[in-house]
């Protein structure tokens, strides 16, 4: 059964919303988040200080997808208001770990007494503070914020050995300010 379904987005002040074919740009005061939507079955437009996602003749799919596509929008309204960050914490019990940032890469030394580094690179967008014990990944965008915490995360993953003895790793603690 098709019916017609909207959903409207408020816009709050401070923050500018720019709607060019499918290319969705929003700035605010903690920075800038571009999308493209390519979707066919829906309409996404500006009007006043709303956003208005929807279709006249919608069914069940369109309805799921445009959820997906306002929670996306909330999500990129909320990291330029205020970042997303996660908090990642550096264990070790066997051999001491070492975390060091150099431009745009993360290296990870004395890993389990391996003698070559471990490396990932920072995606642009991402900031990332160096404490003793706690790392902290700061994005407007929160896919980039939780794929680079994931990407640390997997770097000190583990294998072919007993996980009850070897607990040494990079492990995310809290996630835009709630405890995990």
């Amino acid at each position: 059964m098709k019916k017609e379904l909207y959903q409207e987005i408020e816009i709050p002040k401070g923050v500018d919303v720019e709607l060019v074919g499918s290319l969705l740009t929003i700035k605010g005061p903690e920075g800038e988040n571009k999308r493209e939507f390519r979707i066919k079955k829906l309409e996404l437009k500006k009007e006043g200080d709303t956003l208005i996602v929807g279709n006249k003749k919608a069914s069940k799919n369109e309805k799921k997808l445009m959820n997906t596509i306002a929670a996306h929008i909330r999500n990129m309204i909320l990291g330029v208001n205020k970042k997303f960050e996660y908090k990642l914490k550096i264990c070790y019990s066997h051999f001491p770990i070492t975390v060091e940032k150099k431009g745009e890469e993360v290296s990870v030394k004395n890993f389990i007494g391996e003698k070559v580094p471990r490396r990932v690179i920072i995606p642009q967008g991402v900031e990332v503070d160096l404490g003793k014990e706690i790392i902290t990944v700061q994005s407007s965008d929160k896919e980039l914020a939780g794929q680079f915490s994931a990407s640390l995360e997997k770097l000190t993953r583990i294998r072919r050995k007993d996980r009850r003895i070897f607990q040494d790793g990079i492990f995310i603690i809290s996630k835009n300010g709630k405890e995990i």
